[in-house]
């Protein structure tokens, strides 16, 4: 769904029903977007991540990131050589400045959902694959 760029401000509702790839490794449901509803400064998205799913290890360039996980649990690893890991649970909520590389695993026997929401208005925003730190990431 496209929106004209000469359309009167207007507010929209959606539902995350289709899905697209994201260059991180995930699906991500449709959601908030440039692309959807001509968002100018935020997208935000539906992610579910199965059992035993992981990214590929990343960073976004330009923008931070918020998260809200929904149910399950995972972890996360962050870093320049991805030396932390946060525990991440239902109800928790997660900041990850720009520029941080990060790798979220869900180790668990659940799917976890989440609400993701960037300062980057496009669905596919500026990632950049770091597959260099992946070896830190047993």
């Amino acid at each position: 769904m496209s929106v004209s760029a000469s359309r009167a401000p207007e507010c929209r509702k959606l539902r995350a029903e289709s899905t697209y790839s994201g260059k991180q490794g995930f699906d991500y449901f449709e959601g908030i977007a440039r692309e959807t509803v001509g968002s100018s400064g935020i997208c935000m998205h539906l992610l579910t991540i199965p059992p035993g799913g992981r990214a590929r290890a990343h960073k976004h360039d330009s923008h931070e990131t918020a998260i809200y996980v929904l149910a399950g649990s995972a972890i996360m690893y962050w870093g320049e050589k991805l030396e932390h890991c946060m525990e991440t649970a239902a109800g928790d909520m997660i900041y990850i400045p720009a520029n941080v590389p990060h790798l979220p695993i869900n180790n668990s026997a659940d799917t976890v959902t989440a609400v993701i929401a960037r300062t980057d208005p496009n669905e596919q925003e500026s990632v950049t694959l770091l597959p260099e730190l992946e070896r830190f990431v047993d």
